[in-house]
């Protein structure tokens, strides 16, 4: 066994030991992450902005951020709508005004004629000429004072913290890097075949950028410096996984050998033929199953690609091992449909399946739960949250997880409490019809193995996207009623208009009466999350069953529904989504014999962002590409669910733009897991924080 690793001074030291930081101050800062002070160091730029040369006034221009100098040539207090003082400065190339909403008398009197200032802050056009708002200010002398040698860094917003306060601790932490270094948790041969900086160096050019220091290259974080603190970001994420991942599985499991042949049943009485895709993937699975250590396994492939059925199959597995599988979903309405496939399945070969659904009546939930708990069930499927609370299992070997990135490295930790009363842990299957892009699953599921779906069951017709600005929405309607009087069915979903329930349930409620106004021929059903579960199930069967022709509804459809007869769907305000969120909508459709479309509705001035989307979307039916767009648009956070996941937010690191370090940071964590254990606290607390929130459960 390794002796504990050696902590330098700056690791080891309180913040409070630094100049300046009382207990307030230590409160605020613990709110960061920060305790230490090395914890500062790490606390890196956002954006630069060039202090280190004076601009002449005259040769300003709006928009543009720089360091003037001048004399102030007349001060006085204004009233135009609100008090406001107004200087003029001037340095003989041209002048500028200086406003100020906020302001004390001994502002005023300091800003009088005659005061020389060195100011800084963006130029804007006002109603008397170019202006800065609210400047940073110092009176310097007629000789003039130093100016910064260095880039200034401007630092993520920071409650409580204010920018200057900020950047004075991180210069007493940078002094304290000076006198004792920081420490290199990355062995010495790992750092001289990755060609990279020391840490100390990085840091140090990071939050003090030399003043010829290329802004376009830190701006796009391409400097050597930030591939050096990007790798060993990524690093520590990838440890803390790889632990977790090795904490799940020191513990035993049930090895589910399926004496009855069910699984085996099971395939046989499919209404289908599985495709190579879901054999290979069911294959990989089994072998999971059978080994007496817990599965980790995600299984990820495009909308429509049969993941249900494999996951199905896997369950099968487990009962015909007399053991119980539950499966959980993110939302009531995708529970119910899995339900449904699953009653589907198993009820010809003599097995029930349990509902455990929010809305059901208390005495029959409780009643579902007695014969959970007894074993009387052996297949169970719910919601993530119902699953989560006090649900007792008799004999739980598999737990499936629909749409893994809501349910993260902490949940799929907490597990193990469900286990077997024997002891045993769960294995764990994980769904996605969101595809993650390699680079990002080699991060972001370093604790899981991932298998792929990769192909599409025969007879699936590829869907033809149009975007039509919303000006064309009346065209747009009478290609419903052409649709409908085709005995074709039609989704109309609503637009994202807030992150708000109550106003998603208002704009649904209100297309679906005006669509009604516009197609008095058409038969019409509505479905939103605010609907109570039964209202929502008689619309969904009603749907199913071809009596609803126009169903309009909110993203509560995005993934689960399957009507072969529904050809055509039409997304409001489809700019405001995201490429994997659209993916899944358009995949409602097209999922029969019959040519299918999808419209994008948008409203203008389109963003580039929201262009690039829409362009995205036309282009490409392949669930992959289209992660990979998303992922390079949005980022990783948004696309995985940032808060659901546990992938805490990257600091300096960036999965699309630093993709080629990832096989590198593999081989690192793989060389220090084996050969440097001793190494890993310290690294994961370095960028994740003491709390390993990996490692933990809530």
């Amino acid at each position: 066994m390794r002796a504990a690793p050696r902590l330098t001074s700056t690791e080891q030291r309180p913040v409070t030991t630094l100049r300046g930081v009382g207990p307030a101050l230590a409160g605020r800062l613990a709110h960061l992450g920060v305790t230490q002070v090395q914890d500062l160091l790490f606390i890196l730029p956002r954006a630069y902005e060039d202090r280190t040369r004076t601009v002449p006034i005259g040769s300003l221009l709006p928009g543009q951020r720089a360091v003037i100098e001048g004399e102030i040539q007349l001060t006085e207090v204004t009233f135009r709508r609100r008090r406001q003082l107004l200087s003029r400065l001037a340095d003989g190339s041209g002048h500028v005004i200086l406003r100020f909403f906020h302001f004390s008398a001994a502002q005023q009197h300091n800003l009088a004629r005659g005061a020389r200032l060195r100011c800084f802050g963006e130029v804007r056009r006002g109603p008397l000429g170019l202006e800065i708002v609210h400047p940073e200010y110092q009176h310097v002398a007629a000789g003039g004072a130093p100016l910064e040698e260095t880039l200034t860094p401007i630092y993520p917003t920071t409650e409580g913290v204010a920018q200057g306060r900020l950047r004075a601790l991180i210069g007493q932490a940078l002094e304290e890097l000076h006198r004792a270094g920081v420490r290199e948790w990355l062995p010495a041969p790992l750092l001289e075949s990755l060609h990279l900086p020391t840490l100390s160096r990085s840091l140090e050019y990071v939050h003090h950028p030399p003043r010829d220091a290329r802004l376009e290259v830190l701006a796009a974080g391409r400097h050597p410096a930030q591939r050096r603190l990007a790798f060993e970001e990524l690093l520590a994420h990838t440890l803390a996984l790889k632990l977790a991942k090795r904490e799940l599985q020191s513990a035993p499991a049930a090895p589910l050998a399926d004496p009855a042949g069910l699984e085996a049943r099971f395939v046989a009485a499919l209404p289908f033929t599985l495709t190579g895709a879901q054999q290979r993937v069911r294959r990989e699975i089994g072998a999971d199953l059978a080994r007496a250590q817990p599965m980790l396994r995600l299984v990820q492939g495009d909308v429509g690609s049969g993941k249900t059925a494999v996951a199905a199959a896997a369950a099968a597995r487990a009962v015909g091992s007399g053991l119980q599988a539950v499966l959980m979903a993110p939302t009531e309405l995708l529970a119910e449909q899995h339900w449904r496939s699953f009653d589907a399945w198993f009820r010809p070969l003599g097995l029930p399946v349990a509902h455990l659904s929010g809305s059901k009546p208390a005495r029959a939930r409780s009643s579902a739960l007695e014969t959970i708990a007894s074993g009387e069930v052996q297949l169970i499927v719910g919601t993530h949250a119902l699953f989560q609370q006090g649900i007792e299992f008799a004999r739980l070997a598999l737990v499936i997880v629909d749409e893994q990135h809501r349910f993260g490295v902490r949940q799929r930790l907490a597990l193990r409490e469900k286990g077997d009363r024997g002891g045993l842990t769960p294995h764990q299957l994980i769904m996605t019809a969101t595809p993650i892009p390699r680079t990002l699953a080699m991060t972001a599921c370093a604790d899981l193995d991932v298998s792929t779906i990769d192909e599409l069951p025969p007879g699936r017709t590829p869907v033809k996207t149009v975007a039509v600005v919303e000006e064309r929405r009346a065209e747009v309607v009478e290609r419903i009623a052409a649709a409908c009087r085709e005995g074709r069915q039609v989704y109309w979903v609503c637009p994202l208009i807030e992150e708000s329930d109550e106003l998603r349930y208002q704009a649904a409620e209100e297309t679906a009466s005006q669509l009604a106004e516009a197609l008095p021929d058409v038969r019409l059903g509505l479905v939103h999350g605010r609907m109570p579960a039964a209202k929502k199930e008689q619309a969904m069967a009603a749907f199913e069953a071809g009596r609803i022709q126009l169903l309009v509804a909110t993203t509560v459809i995005e993934v689960g529904v399957d009507v072969p007869n529904a050809t055509l769907m039409v997304i409001e305000n489809a700019e405001r989504m995201g490429l994997a969120q659209l993916h899944q909508l358009r995949g409602r459709v097209g999922r029969g014999a019959l040519e299918s479309s999808c419209v994008l509705l948008y409203r203008q001035p389109l963003s580039q962002i929201a262009r690039e989307r829409l362009r995205a979307i036309r282009e490409t039916s392949d669930g992959f590409v289209i992660a990979q767009r998303d992922l390079e648009l949005r980022g990783p956070g948004e696309l995985l669910g940032t808060r659901q996941t546990g992938l805490a937010q990257l600091r300096v690191a960036d999965l699309a733009r630093d993709a080629d370090l990832l096989p590198r940071v593999q081989q690192a964590a793989d060389l220090i897991l084996r050969e440097h254990a001793d190494r890993i606290a310290p690294l994961t607390a370095r960028w994740i924080g003491e709390g390993e929130r990996y490692g933990r459960v809530g």
